[in-house]
């Protein structure tokens, strides 16, 4: 480790000492209420991007959400990752609300919007290429391209989620959680949420009817 990365290191740790000593300050007992088991009311599947502090950007505690990220909020089919999320969350916990959540300047959308690569990367933004190739001519005309095709993206992973098994499983129970669209736009800070066809995957049937989603 070089003299600049563990002083940046050991930065990370003094700063943890400094939260712990600030939450215990005002409330003694903060770390071992906190211990005692979490019961979250949403599940967030976002993106790795390091610029994405979602507690802070949601001025939440601890406890709140119960997280899952990867590159470019995927949700891909039989990702046991993912899916095992997906069962602790719904089936365990009883979150309330899944919220997928996207952002603009992304970069494994920017990279679905170039060259085709080889290796991990390229098989995992595969479908982003898809969802583009699907909305092209809204795509090219738009203003933005790319964080227009972040926002489509968010929506094409909630139609993948609706069909992975714990979902599934839980729609067959009629106690399946709502579904909201996000994007966290960077150069404000705010979050836009995305509306999502929901009468449309109904009369499409990837829905049941019965569903009502009520964030």
């Amino acid at each position: 480790m070089t003299n600049t990365n563990a002083s940046s290191y050991q930065h990370l740790l003094r700063n943890n000492k400094t939260w712990v000593d600030s939450k215990t300050n005002n409330d003694p007992t903060y770390f071992n209420d906190l211990s005692k088991g979490q019961s979250p009311e949403f599940l967030y599947i976002g993106c790795s991007d390091s610029r994405l502090p979602i507690n802070m950007m949601t001025n939440t505690d601890p406890g709140h959400i119960f997280l899952h990220r990867n590159i470019a909020n995927m949700v891909h089919q039989n990702d046991a990752n993912l899916e095992s999320v997906l069962e602790y969350a719904i089936h365990s916990l009883h979150v309330k609300t899944i919220i997928v959540a996207g952002h603009h300047k992304c970069g494994g959308v920017a990279a679905a919007l170039g060259p085709k690569t080889e290796g991990v990367i390229e098989d995992w933004i595969r479908p982003i290429r898809s969802v583009y190739a699907d909305n092209k001519k809204e795509l090219d005309e738009h203003a933005c391209t790319a964080d227009r095709l972040s926002e489509l993206n968010v929506i094409a992973q909630i139609k993948s989620l609706t069909q992975t098994r714990p979902f599934l499983k839980a729609l067959s129970t009629k106690n399946a959680p709502n579904l909201v669209g996000w994007v966290l736009q960077l150069e404000t800070g705010l979050i836009k949420d995305i509306p999502l066809p929901l009468d449309e995957w109904k009369k499409d049937e990837i829905l049941p009817q019965t569903f009502v989603n009520t964030p």
